[in-house]
């Protein structure tokens, strides 16, 4: 749920609007595969319902559910994705392609300055966790959001249920 926050937090309910409109519902059976290892990535997911595998060289790596977003490293760098991710079970995902989303933020500079700020926090934040010592691991220091980023959890939370609701009722 955290990597949602960081997004929706920085953005503006009408940057949320503008987001979902250019996006679609897509529903998977357990066992479909959205993103393939080394094959470029044509969408950024949202899981709005279900869970997500993270696979790499067939061994898993992390599980994902709801709130969580996946496509996100490939769409910033452009390079092929370094994972596979399937549906560990039936989900519900909002789905934005690539090529929309570029188009979208190219013609929307402000929304394009608030996207890539929270991509770069919540990118930022895995760094971290991935870095931290046992002790920061142990305090939860490591898991501690940036105030600026806490002022906008409840917002951005509403911002993810109206959407969740908006593509769960299409």
């Amino acid at each position: 749920m955290r990597k949602v926050l960081f997004i929706f937090g920085q953005l503006t309910d009408t940057d949320v609007t503008r987001l979902a409109a250019i996006g679609r519902r897509k529903r998977v059976r357990a066992g479909a595969v959205l993103i393939q290892e080394g094959v470029p990535v044509e969408s950024l997911y949202i899981v709005l319902d279900g869970e997500l595998l993270v696979s790499r060289k067939g061994r898993s790596i992390a599980r994902v559910g709801a709130g969580e977003v996946v496509g996100e490293m490939s769409f910033i760098d452009a390079r092929p994705p370094s994972a596979t991710v399937s549906a560990a079970t039936g989900a519900v995902l909002y789905a934005v392609e690539a090529e929309k989303l570029s188009r979208e933020l190219a013609n929307n500079v402000a929304l394009a300055a608030r996207f890539y700020k929270a991509i770069a926090t919540f990118l930022s934040d895995r760094v971290r966790k991935a870095t931290a010592s046992d002790e920061e691991r142990t305090d939860g220091s490591v898991d501690e959001l940036d105030d600026n980023v806490l002022d906008n959890v409840d917002r951005a939370g509403a911002r993810f249920d109206a959407l969740g609701r908006q593509l769960l009722d299409g």
